[in-house]
């Protein structure tokens, strides 16, 4: 069946699933395959969980006329969501990076909100399943949607650009995340710009962090930007004030109190401040959006139990991040300090030496309370004074003895590490 013929039904839909157990009624369920699974089995679950049409792409699975086989169901997927976003042709605002993604989509989503109707990628569904799933959540109505992408090899950001189709691009950051993927630091620069390439081969418009040099470079000379940072000369100027705990900045000669915390979300919240000034946003509304938002989710999270504040920075971790986390809390000011480092997964072949790197970074600026947690950190060559455990399971005997109070907790690691189950013990 054509992709016009698909989309006809599509538009009868309530919405799209790909799961199941989470269908509701008039869904259009997508029998997706993995590793571990083949979506053409639950066809019936589906319908009786009361999905209207299933894509399916094994003829066993066509049980009546509402199945609708395919040649391969993700791809259909994937050029269903393309044809939904030419259809609706709502202004696309995509991102993605090393770092930062879901909280810088957030606050754009919350300044923009402010003033017009958007929507924005749920949770972390950022892949080539969650892209296509976000664009057909896209209604014709939406003054904006926005995209975030996530990648841990090359031409997998190209992929997803040729699918949404953005206006508007940006990226965050160049850090050391899925080294193993992307074939190291330069890899992962290559792979985050083919946003940067889609944005400059079909002349839409990038938002460009002017402090961050490696961004600079990347869109080389490329005259259809948007400049923001530090700098007076920036299209969009917004002056760093200090971040203990939380970054305060100004702009326009307003003061914006976030709640977020270190200096590695500047750019985060530069670039909301950035986009909503571009699309006439007013400046009270940008305020008011940015110091009402709250991380969630195990990101940059503070969290006060009695005279204990703990960081809890749990949902994911590279090197990159996890010096930022490292220096954020030197600054600090605190009676007691104790950290929790979680391995940083996708490192191949830098494991150990990142991993070692950050063992001694750590024991550079803080003299106790080092509590290193999982297999790789247990390799690492530290003092006497510093805690490693190969797992979590091994780290528990020791959570249930300490004495914690009147301290400042930083709780880091990959999200594989679920280091969050610490506060459970706390």
């Amino acid at each position: 069946m054509e992709i016009a013929s698909i989309y006809k039904k599509f538009e009868a839909c309530a919405s799209v699933s790909t799961d199941t157990r989470k269908i509701n009624k008039n869904d259009m369920y997508f029998a997706l395959k993995g590793a571990n699974f083949d979506g053409n089995k639950f066809v019936n679950k589906a319908f009786e969980s009361g999905a209207k049409y299933c894509v399916v792409d094994d003829k066993n699975a066509v049980i009546n006329d509402s199945c609708i086989l395919v040649d391969d169901v993700l791809s259909t997927l994937q050029s269903l969501a393309n044809y939904h976003r030419k259809t609706i042709n709502t202004p696309i605002i995509s991102l993605t990076g090393s770092n930062g993604k879901t909280t810088t989509k957030e606050l754009i989503r919350a300044v923009l909100s402010t003033t017009f109707k958007v929507n924005a990628t749920k949770g972390n569904l950022n892949n080539h399943i969650g892209v296509p799933l976000t664009l057909l959540s896209f209604t014709k109505d939406l003054d904006f949607g926005i995209v975030e992408m996530g990648a841990n090899h090359q031409k997998e950001i190209e992929f997803l650009c040729n699918i949404a189709e953005p206006d508007f691009g940006l990226i965050t950051n160049f850090g050391k995340a899925h080294l193993e993927g992307f074939g190291g630091e330069e890899g992962v620069i290559k792979g985050k710009s083919e946003l940067y390439d889609y944005i400059k081969v079909n002349k839409k418009i990038a938002f460009i962090n002017s402090d961050d040099t490696k961004q600079v470079k990347q869109i080389s000379n490329y005259q259809n930007i948007i400049t923001f940072g530090k700098a007076k000369e920036n299209d969009c100027t917004v002056e760093f004030k200090s971040a203990d705990p939380f970054v305060n900045l100004n702009y326009k000669n307003i003061e914006i109190e976030s709640q977020l915390i270190g200096d590695y979300n500047y750019g985060n919240i530069a670039v909301a401040v950035a986009i909503g000034q571009h699309f006439n946003v007013p400046s009270e509304n940008i305020k008011n959006a940015i110091e009402s938002y709250q991380p969630n989710n195990n990101r940059s999270e503070i969290i006060h139990r009695g005279s204990t504040k703990i960081i809890l920075d749990a949902y994911n971790a590279n090197p990159t991040s996890m010096l930022a986390a490292l220096k954020n809390l030197k600054q600090l000011n605190a009676e007691h300090k104790y950290l929790f480092l979680g391995d940083m997964f996708e490192l191949g072949k830098e494991a150990e030496k990142e991993h070692q790197a950050i063992a001694n970074l750590t024991e550079d600026n803080f003299d106790e309370n080092i509590f290193l947690v999982g297999e790789n950190f247990y390799k690492t060559t530290t003092k006497s004074s510093t805690k490693k455990f190969k797992s979590f399971e091994d780290l528990k005997p020791l959570l249930k003895s300490l004495d914690l109070s009147n301290s400042t907790i930083l709780i880091k690691g990959s999200r594989g590490m679920a280091l969050e189950r610490i506060l459970e013990f706390l």
